[in-house]
């Protein structure tokens, strides 16, 4: 049986609510922030968008590409990492002949990627995902002649035998989160003090 809300809710903030100073930009915005410049609200508008003149010619080209900077979630970095490994330990097997120093190689850059796109939130997560990854995998690489046993007497062979791969890699992505950590935490002393 549902039970339902006996009191009205009370008008006003929370007690632990943030202040307007630690709200994005888009809450911090008054109740006229939806309007135009014309006064007229965002939302009513209709028809495209009044084309407006470049102000001293053509705007200037990129002078050099960068690099993508998503923000992945804890799942998200995990699943980046599993499928990135998956996808590798079946170009390793096609193209490579199965080289488990060659799957080891290609471990450190997929470690390095999740700890710097794993959201500030959710970096304590990154190292864990790593050996999940590495083990799942090594299933394409693993010599498994003998059916799923062997395939998986393949993938613990294949763990025992890099482990110093997947140490190295783990251990690079851990330190790397944890001075992104340090640095977070500080940005967000510096904050509110």
């Amino acid at each position: 049986m549902e039970q339902h809300r006996t009191r009205p809710p009370k008008d006003g903030p929370r007690r632990g609510t943030p202040t307007p100073a630690h709200l994005p930009p888009q809450a911090r915005r008054g109740p006229d922030a939806a309007r135009g410049p014309a006064g007229v609200p965002v939302a009513a508008r209709r028809g495209p968008e009044p084309v407006r003149a470049p102000a001293d010619g053509p705007a200037p080209a990129p002078t050099s590409w960068r690099f993508p900077n998503p923000r992945l979630t804890g799942l998200g970095g995990g699943l980046f990492c599993v499928a990135a490994m998956l996808l590798l330990g079946a170009l390793d097997a096609l193209l490579f002949g199965s080289s488990l120093i060659a799957y080891g190689v290609l471990f450190l850059p997929v470690c390095v990627l999740t700890a710097l796109w794993v959201r500030p939130g959710d970096l304590l997560t990154a190292p864990v995902a790593l050996p999940i990854a590495f083990g799942a995998g090594l299933f394409p690489v693993a010599d498994g002649s003998a059916g799923f046993l062997g395939s998986l007497m393949g993938v613990f062979t294949g763990l025992a035998t890099q482990a110093g791969w997947l140490y190295g890699g783990t251990l690079t992505a851990g330190v790397m989160v944890l001075v992104r950590r340090v640095r977070w935490v500080r940005s967000r002393r510096r904050r509110t003090a």
